[in-house]
């Protein structure tokens, strides 16, 4: 089963833009957080436990594998901010306080905004490809010059 899931898991992510990535991760990350606190919600805390845990997975892939050389001070508050939520996640596991998950559901949607939005200003910056003229043979058929 293990090589089934890594086979998926490689081919889910085969050809997706560096943005795209981060924004999967991003999104990893606040749906286990709200996973987290409808269990918590619940009174199911092993469950939510464990969601909390699979939120810092998602937080702590993306506090390292910053940038820190091309980045600058945006990896460096980058990795503050992602040390503050992990920390926040220790918090929230002693105390099972909902508002705690809430803050960084807060954090990680509006940082999921920001890449969204340098997502988009690239593909504004990007000319549309043109397609190229089809050619059609005595035959009927389209080729391509």
């Amino acid at each position: 089963m293990d090589g089934k899931l890594h086979a998926y898991r490689k081919e889910e992510t085969a050809g997706k833009s560096q943005i795209d990535l981060i924004l999967q991760v991003y999104d990893g990350a606040i749906a286990a957080f709200h996973s987290s606190a409808d269990h918590y919600g619940n009174n199911e805390l092993d469950a939510g436990f464990e969601q909390l845990e699979r939120a810092r997975r998602f937080v702590t892939h993306l506090y390292t594998t910053l940038d820190h050389e091309n980045g600058g001070e945006v990896a460096d508050r980058l990795s503050r901010l992602y040390a503050w939520v992990i920390n926040q996640i220790n918090v929230a596991e002693a105390t099972k306080d909902l508002s705690v998950i809430d803050d960084n559901i807060t954090i990680l949607n509006n940082l999921r905004a920001g890449w969204r939005g340098v997502k988009e200003q690239q593909q504004q910056q990007r000319p549309e490809p043109t397609p190229e003229p089809a050619a059609v043979s005595a035959g009927g058929f389209t080729q391509r010059a």
